[in-house]
């Protein structure tokens, strides 16, 4: 059974820096994208960054401004999103997706429905 477990969050300053992370384990596939998601308070679900299978793709959403890094370590299975010059409108559950396939690509997905295994988020809250 796959399992997508998130790390990491907690509360941090404006301007600082945090690392989460993302592990996925129980499933026998070596190919599968990630991505990371976001859900403020109030509002819907919105992707945040995706990385490909070969970790030469990787995209972001514009707001960030460069903020945000994704990275992966495939002897772990561990996925991390490295935050920074955080601010308050960072504020949100952050959720990690993972698309197992059995099919190589380097694609990336920005999409909710373009993901089959869902974290239960980890929370980060940005505040003075």
């Amino acid at each position: 059974q796959v399992q997508v477990v998130e790390s990491g969050g907690g509360l941090v300053q404006p301007g600082g820096s945090l690392k989460i992370a993302c592990e996925i384990s129980g499933f026998s596939s070596q190919y599968y994208a990630m991505g990371w998601f976001r859900q403020a308070p109030g509002k819907g679900r919105e992707a945040v960054s995706s990385i490909g299978n070969s970790d030469m793709s990787t995209w972001y959403t514009n707001v960030l401004f460069g903020r945000f890094t994704v990275s992966r370590d495939h002897a772990k299975n561990t996925v991390y999103l490295q935050m920074n010059n955080l601010k308050i409108e960072d504020t949100a559950v952050y959720f990690c997706a993972a698309r197992v396939s059995s099919i190589p690509s380097n694609a990336v997905y920005r999409e909710r429905r373009d993901y089959n295994y869902w974290g239960q988020g980890t929370r980060v809250t940005v505040s003075s």
